[in-house]
């Protein structure tokens, strides 16, 4: 499947990876695996990579992907997403999606750049000194 990830279960970050041609339902097929692994913790900050992502996604197919958030919520509460693109249509695309799932996180920045992202993410995290849950709560 061309999303897969990797959870720190200790550090509540995951890593996804979208790369190849990625369709709507396999987006959407990420939200509920994620939902159902037992390994994930309920508090989670997000590195999305999408440089290896070939497939360029309708406005119609973002908005669609959006309630993947939605569709978990209750369950999994996300806290900082960073996501890198490096294309332009899909950057454009990264930052549409960020839009529409805001209210479910702390923070969406989109970047050109893994390194870029990685720092983000890190600062962030360092300065929200509590757990993800009480930052929800």
């Amino acid at each position: 499947m061309p999303v897969s990830y990797t959870l720190d279960k200790a550090t509540g970050l995951i890593r996804t990876r979208c790369y190849g041609e990625v369709t709507l339902r396999e987006v959407l097929h990420h939200f509920q695996e994620l939902k159902d692994d037992p390994d994930r913790p309920s508090n989670l900050d997000v590195f999305l990579d999408l440089r290896e992502m070939t497939s360029s996604p309708t406005a119609e197919e973002i908005r669609q992907a959006g309630w993947g958030p939605r569709d978990v919520r209750g369950v999994i509460h996300f806290g900082y997403c960073a996501i890198v693109a490096e294309r332009e249509i899909l950057y454009a695309m990264a930052r549409m999606w960020g839009m529409l799932v805001e209210s479910f996180f702390l923070e969406v920045v989109v970047f050109w750049s893994a390194s870029e992202a990685e720092i983000w993410l890190a600062v962030k995290r360092a300065q929200t000194p509590s757990a993800p849950a009480s930052r929800h709560e």
